[in-house]
């Protein structure tokens, strides 16, 4: 960091002797030029301009002393006048730079008391893992309280639905078949169907995913059921990875139009029966 120039006194004792009265003033004004030259600490920049704008007042002062000195022929008296008014420039001087450099300090020493405060915290958080990312829940129930027959036989069919029980982000689209997902994740598809036969014979009821139109490969689950008012309760469950906005569709197939998707009411002691029931989640993927 640069030191703002010192002030020179320039003048000879010989030459202050020519205007002041006694050894002592010349002492004086040497003394007090010796505490100009000192005021001007090396501390911050901002200091190096209170200095420099000090030195410029100094230098004023050192002119009308040099002034001062050569007029030799001016009276003691008048010589006195302008001696006091130099030194009196030359305290308010040092007061003022004394003033100025200490509240420049002041504010340095602030800011270095934040720069220290800004340092601790980013030391805090290099320490501090990084805040858990926690997914949205999204989930949905839904069911159908009709009975569900195809309409042509060993054609894929979709499986609609006409309640939703629950839903925060996992909803019905259109047509109802549709389970659609509003947020990136794994999601779990679980289904239990309820079917029946009105047939003696045995036929072949098939049940696979769509994602998003598609049949999903090796998704498709075979059973037969055998006989007239043979029920029988189908299970099945996927995972899922998908996109926000991608849908998932249940598809069957019957060899036979007399098995169906069969729901009933109420009897006691049990609730209602509905054809199908679908549960989706994607808490598999709840926190990272």
């Amino acid at each position: 960091m640069a030191t703002n120039p010192r002030i020179k006194l320039g003048l000879t004792r010989d030459q202050f002797a020519a205007f002041l009265k006694d050894h002592e003033q010349i002492k004086q004004f040497e003394n007090l030029f010796a505490v100009a030259d000192a005021i001007a600490p090396d501390v911050v920049e901002s200091v190096n301009i209170v200095a420099g704008n000090a030195q410029a007042t100094a230098n004023d002062a050192l002119a009308q002393i040099a002034a001062l000195a050569q007029e030799l022929a001016v009276s003691d008296s008048v010589s006195d006048v302008k001696a006091t008014q130099a030194l009196d420039q030359i305290a308010i001087l040092a007061q003022d730079t004394a003033v100025s450099i200490a509240s420049v300090e002041n504010k340095a020493n602030q800011a270095l008391a934040l720069l220290g405060q800004l340092a601790t915290a980013v030391e805090g958080l290099q320490m501090s893992p990084p805040p858990r990312e926690f997914k949205r829940s999204r989930y949905g129930s839904f069911y159908d309280t009709t009975t569900q027959a195809a309409l042509v036989t060993n054609t894929a069919t979709a499986i609609t639905y006409n309640t939703t029980d629950l839903s925060h982000g996992v909803y019905l689209g259109t047509p109802t078949s549709r389970v659609y997902v509003d947020t990136d994740g794994i999601y779990n598809f679980q289904t239990s169907i309820q079917l029946d036969s009105s047939v003696a014979t045995a036929e072949n009821f098939y049940l696979w995913f769509r994602l998003n139109g598609v049949d999903v490969t090796n998704s498709a689950s075979q059973l037969r059921v055998q006989g007239n008012n043979a029920e029988v309760f189908v299970a099945l469950n996927l995972f899922f990875n998908l996109k926000a906005g991608d849908y998932v569709e249940l598809m069957y197939s019957v060899s036979n139009l007399g098995v169906q998707l069969l729901a009933s009411g109420a009897v006691a002691p049990h609730p209602g029966i509905p054809s199908v029931i679908l549960t989706v989640a994607n808490n598999i993927q709840g926190v990272q």
